[in-house]
Protein backbone atom coordinates (compact mmCIF):
# COMPACT_ATOMS: atom_id res chain seq x y z
CA UNK A 1 0.00 0.00 0.00
CA UNK A 2 1.29 3.34 -0.78
CA UNK A 3 1.67 5.45 2.52
CA UNK A 4 0.19 9.23 2.53
CA UNK A 5 3.07 11.96 1.35
CA UNK A 6 3.68 13.77 4.62
CA UNK A 7 4.77 10.34 6.02
CA UNK A 8 7.29 8.99 3.15
CA UNK A 9 10.32 10.76 4.10
CA UNK A 10 10.57 9.79 7.69
CA UNK A 11 9.59 6.34 6.75
CA UNK A 12 12.15 6.12 4.03
CA UNK A 13 14.55 6.94 6.68
CA UNK A 14 13.95 4.53 9.07
CA UNK A 15 14.00 1.81 6.69
CA UNK A 16 17.31 2.96 5.30
CA UNK A 17 18.93 3.45 9.11
CA UNK A 18 17.66 -0.26 9.09
CA UNK A 19 19.52 -1.46 6.20
CA UNK A 20 22.72 0.34 5.87
CA UNK A 21 25.02 -2.88 4.41
CA UNK A 22 25.96 -2.31 0.82
CA UNK A 23 23.80 -4.28 -2.05
CA UNK A 24 25.17 -6.39 -4.11
CA UNK A 25 26.08 -5.78 -7.35
CA UNK A 26 25.83 -10.17 -8.28
CA UNK A 27 24.38 -10.17 -11.98
CA UNK A 28 23.97 -14.10 -11.53
CA UNK A 29 22.11 -13.66 -8.65
CA UNK A 30 20.15 -11.13 -10.07
CA UNK A 31 19.04 -13.36 -12.96
CA UNK A 32 18.21 -16.40 -11.14
CA UNK A 33 15.56 -14.21 -9.26
CA UNK A 34 14.60 -13.41 -11.89
CA UNK A 35 14.09 -16.22 -13.94
CA UNK A 36 11.51 -17.27 -11.34
CA UNK A 37 9.46 -14.13 -10.81
CA UNK A 38 6.34 -14.36 -11.97
CA UNK A 39 5.38 -10.14 -11.61
CA UNK A 40 8.03 -7.91 -11.79
CA UNK A 41 6.94 -3.80 -11.77
CA UNK A 42 9.61 -1.85 -13.73
CA UNK A 43 9.74 1.80 -11.93
CA UNK A 44 11.55 4.16 -14.56
CA UNK A 45 13.17 7.98 -14.00
CA UNK A 46 14.66 10.49 -16.39
CA UNK A 47 18.03 8.23 -16.77
CA UNK A 48 16.08 5.78 -18.68
CA UNK A 49 15.51 8.57 -21.09
CA UNK A 50 19.25 10.55 -20.75
CA UNK A 51 20.97 8.12 -23.57
CA UNK A 52 18.43 9.31 -25.98
CA UNK A 53 19.65 12.34 -25.96
CA UNK A 54 16.37 13.83 -23.54
CA UNK A 55 17.41 16.97 -21.55
CA UNK A 56 16.00 16.57 -17.67
CA UNK A 57 16.27 20.51 -17.16
CA UNK A 58 17.16 19.27 -13.51
CA UNK A 59 20.56 20.19 -12.10
CA UNK A 60 24.09 22.29 -13.19
CA UNK A 61 22.91 23.03 -16.73
CA UNK A 62 19.17 22.23 -17.00
CA UNK A 63 17.83 25.38 -18.11
CA UNK A 64 15.23 26.34 -20.62
CA UNK A 65 16.32 30.01 -21.97
CA UNK A 66 16.72 31.08 -18.20
CA UNK A 67 14.56 28.65 -16.50
CA UNK A 68 14.64 25.70 -15.24
CA UNK A 69 11.46 23.39 -14.74
CA UNK A 70 10.49 23.94 -11.32
CA UNK A 71 10.04 27.56 -12.54
CA UNK A 72 7.74 26.96 -15.94
CA UNK A 73 5.83 23.22 -14.84
CA UNK A 74 3.73 24.92 -12.03
CA UNK A 75 -0.20 25.91 -12.31
CA UNK A 76 0.93 29.57 -10.97
CA UNK A 77 3.50 29.99 -14.15
CA UNK A 78 1.14 28.93 -16.42
CA UNK A 79 -1.83 31.31 -15.07
CA UNK A 80 0.67 33.96 -15.26
CA UNK A 81 2.58 33.46 -18.65
CA UNK A 82 0.82 30.62 -20.90
CA UNK A 83 2.70 31.94 -23.49
CA UNK A 84 5.92 31.40 -21.92
CA UNK A 85 4.96 27.66 -20.98
CA UNK A 86 3.78 26.58 -24.16
CA UNK A 87 6.76 27.45 -25.89
CA UNK A 88 8.64 25.36 -23.42
CA UNK A 89 6.28 22.68 -23.98
CA UNK A 90 6.54 22.75 -27.87
CA UNK A 91 10.09 22.66 -27.93
CA UNK A 92 9.83 19.45 -25.99
CA UNK A 93 7.26 17.84 -28.12
CA UNK A 94 9.58 19.08 -31.14
CA UNK A 95 12.52 17.42 -29.53
CA UNK A 96 10.67 14.48 -28.48
CA UNK A 97 9.85 13.41 -32.23
CA UNK A 98 13.31 13.65 -33.43
CA UNK A 99 13.84 11.11 -30.24
CA UNK A 100 14.00 7.41 -30.54
CA UNK A 101 14.02 4.51 -27.44
CA UNK A 102 17.55 3.42 -26.55
CA UNK A 103 18.61 -0.11 -25.77
CA UNK A 104 17.16 0.46 -22.25
CA UNK A 105 13.38 1.11 -23.41
CA UNK A 106 13.60 -1.56 -26.17
CA UNK A 107 15.36 -4.49 -23.63
CA UNK A 108 11.95 -3.70 -21.45
CA UNK A 109 9.74 -3.93 -24.04
CA UNK A 110 11.31 -7.44 -25.32
CA UNK A 111 11.57 -8.64 -21.67
CA UNK A 112 7.76 -7.74 -21.02
CA UNK A 113 6.48 -9.50 -24.46
CA UNK A 114 8.88 -12.43 -23.41
CA UNK A 115 7.40 -13.00 -20.48
CA UNK A 116 3.67 -12.36 -20.87
CA UNK A 117 4.17 -15.86 -23.65
CA UNK A 118 5.35 -17.53 -20.55
CA UNK A 119 2.28 -16.71 -17.94
CA UNK A 120 3.99 -13.84 -16.36
CA UNK A 121 3.84 -10.35 -16.28
CA UNK A 122 6.28 -6.45 -16.25
CA UNK A 123 4.23 -3.56 -16.18
CA UNK A 124 6.32 0.10 -16.16
CA UNK A 125 5.73 2.56 -14.24
CA UNK A 126 6.95 5.81 -15.54
CA UNK A 127 7.29 9.08 -14.38
CA UNK A 128 8.88 10.16 -17.45
CA UNK A 129 6.55 12.29 -19.88
CA UNK A 130 8.34 11.70 -23.14
CA UNK A 131 6.65 8.41 -24.53
CA UNK A 132 9.96 6.32 -25.27
CA UNK A 133 8.40 3.48 -23.52
CA UNK A 134 5.14 3.26 -25.13
CA UNK A 135 7.56 3.96 -28.78
CA UNK A 136 9.50 0.86 -27.96
CA UNK A 137 6.59 -1.40 -28.10
CA UNK A 138 5.76 -1.45 -23.75
CA UNK A 139 2.21 -1.95 -22.95
CA UNK A 140 1.51 -2.41 -19.34
CA UNK A 141 2.89 0.84 -18.74
CA UNK A 142 1.86 3.40 -16.40
CA UNK A 143 2.38 7.56 -16.94
CA UNK A 144 1.89 8.59 -13.62
CA UNK A 145 2.99 11.68 -14.50
CA UNK A 146 1.37 12.25 -17.99
CA UNK A 147 2.08 12.55 -21.54
CA UNK A 148 4.08 15.52 -23.38
CA UNK A 149 1.44 14.25 -26.26
CA UNK A 150 -1.56 14.54 -24.70
CA UNK A 151 -3.75 18.31 -23.52
CA UNK A 152 -6.51 18.92 -21.07
CA UNK A 153 -8.82 21.56 -21.12
CA UNK A 154 -9.00 24.23 -18.81
CA UNK A 155 -12.20 24.62 -19.49
CA UNK A 156 -14.13 21.38 -19.70
CA UNK A 157 -11.42 19.40 -18.47
CA UNK A 158 -11.58 17.00 -22.04
CA UNK A 159 -8.01 14.87 -22.14
CA UNK A 160 -6.62 13.51 -25.72
CA UNK A 161 -3.87 13.04 -27.34
CA UNK A 162 -2.16 15.04 -29.80
CA UNK A 163 0.54 14.64 -31.79
CA UNK A 164 0.22 18.01 -34.10
CA UNK A 165 3.86 19.00 -35.26
CA UNK A 166 3.41 22.13 -34.66
CA UNK A 167 0.31 21.70 -31.69
CA UNK A 168 -0.92 24.95 -33.01
CA UNK A 169 0.09 27.55 -36.17
CA UNK A 170 1.19 30.46 -33.60
CA UNK A 171 3.65 28.07 -31.95
CA UNK A 172 5.45 27.11 -35.42
CA UNK A 173 9.29 28.09 -35.10
CA UNK A 174 8.87 28.88 -31.43
CA UNK A 175 10.47 27.72 -28.20
CA UNK A 176 14.35 27.64 -29.43
CA UNK A 177 15.93 27.33 -25.78
CA UNK A 178 19.09 30.00 -26.08
CA UNK A 179 18.81 32.61 -23.17
CA UNK A 180 18.87 35.06 -25.82
CA UNK A 181 15.91 34.22 -27.47
CA UNK A 182 13.19 37.26 -27.71
CA UNK A 183 9.72 36.30 -25.48
CA UNK A 184 7.25 36.15 -28.01
CA UNK A 185 3.87 36.73 -25.83
CA UNK A 186 1.78 34.70 -28.04
CA UNK A 187 -2.09 35.97 -27.66
CA UNK A 188 -4.02 33.94 -25.55
CA UNK A 189 -6.30 33.16 -27.73
CA UNK A 190 -3.94 31.59 -30.19
CA UNK A 191 -2.45 29.14 -27.92
CA UNK A 192 -3.72 25.74 -28.30
CA UNK A 193 -7.25 25.20 -27.96
CA UNK A 194 -10.04 22.59 -26.90
CA UNK A 195 -11.65 21.60 -30.16
CA UNK A 196 -15.00 20.00 -28.32
CA UNK A 197 -18.11 21.16 -30.03
CA UNK A 198 -19.09 24.35 -28.60
CA UNK A 199 -15.83 24.29 -25.83
CA UNK A 200 -12.50 26.67 -27.61
CA UNK A 201 -11.35 26.52 -24.24
CA UNK A 202 -7.41 26.81 -23.44
CA UNK A 203 -5.67 23.97 -23.36
CA UNK A 204 -2.99 22.93 -21.27
CA UNK A 205 -0.02 19.78 -21.15
CA UNK A 206 -1.53 16.80 -19.74
CA UNK A 207 1.19 16.41 -17.27
CA UNK A 208 1.51 16.69 -13.96
CA UNK A 209 2.82 19.82 -12.38
CA UNK A 210 4.63 20.48 -9.44
CA UNK A 211 2.55 21.39 -6.63
CA UNK A 212 -0.17 19.41 -8.07
CA UNK A 213 -1.66 15.54 -7.43
CA UNK A 214 -0.93 12.42 -9.00
CA UNK A 215 -4.40 11.17 -10.71
CA UNK A 216 -5.55 9.34 -8.43
CA UNK A 217 -6.62 6.35 -10.40
CA UNK A 218 -3.30 6.07 -12.04
CA UNK A 219 -1.85 6.14 -8.69
CA UNK A 220 -4.05 3.65 -7.53
CA UNK A 221 -3.02 1.21 -10.61
CA UNK A 222 0.41 1.41 -9.68
CA UNK A 223 -0.52 0.72 -5.93
CA UNK A 224 -2.16 -2.46 -7.19
CA UNK A 225 1.09 -3.26 -9.60
CA UNK A 226 3.62 -2.79 -6.42
CA UNK A 227 1.27 -4.68 -4.24
CA UNK A 228 1.93 -7.89 -6.35
CA UNK A 229 4.84 -7.92 -7.24
CA UNK A 230 7.49 -10.62 -6.37
CA UNK A 231 10.81 -8.61 -8.16
CA UNK A 232 11.04 -4.93 -8.40
CA UNK A 233 13.01 -2.99 -10.44
CA UNK A 234 14.42 0.67 -10.30
CA UNK A 235 15.99 2.27 -13.48
CA UNK A 236 17.30 5.76 -14.01
CA UNK A 237 15.16 7.33 -11.16
CA UNK A 238 17.06 9.46 -8.78
CA UNK A 239 14.49 8.40 -6.12
CA UNK A 240 13.74 12.20 -4.65
CA UNK A 241 11.10 12.97 -6.44
CA UNK A 242 7.72 11.78 -4.06
CA UNK A 243 5.69 10.00 -4.00
CA UNK A 244 7.32 7.76 -6.78
CA UNK A 245 10.44 7.94 -4.54
CA UNK A 246 8.74 5.73 -1.73
CA UNK A 247 7.40 2.87 -4.45
CA UNK A 248 10.53 0.69 -4.27
CA UNK A 249 11.22 1.29 -0.52
CA UNK A 250 7.74 0.25 0.35
CA UNK A 251 8.64 -2.79 -1.60
CA UNK A 252 11.97 -4.13 -0.70
CA UNK A 253 10.09 -3.27 3.52
CA UNK A 254 7.91 -6.19 2.88
CA UNK A 255 10.95 -8.56 1.49
CA UNK A 256 10.47 -8.09 -1.75
CA UNK A 257 14.29 -8.14 -3.90
CA UNK A 258 14.78 -4.79 -5.63
CA UNK A 259 16.72 -3.95 -8.02
CA UNK A 260 18.80 -0.83 -9.37
CA UNK A 261 20.20 0.22 -12.18
CA UNK A 262 21.57 3.48 -12.27
CA UNK A 263 24.38 5.70 -13.32
CA UNK A 264 25.16 6.67 -8.78
CA UNK A 265 24.37 5.57 -5.43
CA UNK A 266 20.36 7.42 -4.95
CA UNK A 267 19.24 7.76 -1.06
CA UNK A 268 17.72 5.30 -1.07
CA UNK A 269 19.89 2.64 -2.66
CA UNK A 270 21.15 0.87 0.29
CA UNK A 271 17.27 -0.18 0.94
CA UNK A 272 17.56 -2.39 -2.15
CA UNK A 273 19.07 -5.85 -2.66
CA UNK A 274 20.90 -5.35 -6.09
CA UNK A 275 22.55 -2.22 -7.24
CA UNK A 276 24.29 -2.08 -10.87
CA UNK A 277 26.46 0.94 -11.99
CA UNK A 278 26.31 2.16 -15.65
CA UNK A 279 24.39 3.52 -18.67
CA UNK A 280 20.94 1.72 -18.30
CA UNK A 281 21.06 1.06 -22.04
CA UNK A 282 24.42 -0.73 -21.59
CA UNK A 283 23.80 -3.00 -18.59
CA UNK A 284 19.79 -2.99 -18.74
CA UNK A 285 19.73 -5.53 -21.52
CA UNK A 286 21.94 -8.44 -20.37
CA UNK A 287 19.86 -8.08 -17.28
CA UNK A 288 17.04 -8.90 -18.77
CA UNK A 289 17.73 -11.01 -21.32
CA UNK A 290 16.22 -14.82 -21.82
CA UNK A 291 17.33 -16.87 -18.59
CA UNK A 292 18.60 -20.62 -19.39
CA UNK A 293 15.95 -21.79 -18.04
CA UNK A 294 13.36 -19.69 -19.56
CA UNK A 295 11.45 -21.51 -22.32
CA UNK A 296 12.11 -20.64 -26.15
CA UNK A 297 8.17 -20.20 -27.26
CA UNK A 298 9.59 -19.23 -30.67
CA UNK A 299 11.64 -22.18 -31.77
CA UNK A 300 10.15 -24.53 -33.61
CA UNK A 301 9.43 -28.09 -32.11
CA UNK A 302 10.08 -30.91 -34.35
CA UNK A 303 8.78 -34.52 -33.74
Amino acid sequence: MIVPQLTCRALLNVHLRKNMSRPSSDLAAFREIFSKSKSVAVLTGAGVSAESGVPTFRGEGGYWRKWQAQDLATPEAFSRNPSRVWEFYHYRRELMLTKEPNAAHLAIAECEQRLAEQGRSLTVITQNIDELHRRAGSKNLLEIHGSLFKTRCMTCSHEAANYQSPICAALQGKGAPDPDTDEELIPVHHLPRCEQPGCDGLLRPAVVWFGESLNSDVLQEAETVLDKCDLCLVIGTSSVVYPAAMFAPQVAARGVPVAEFNMEDTPATRSFTFHFHGPCGTILPPALSRHLSEPNLNQTKYI
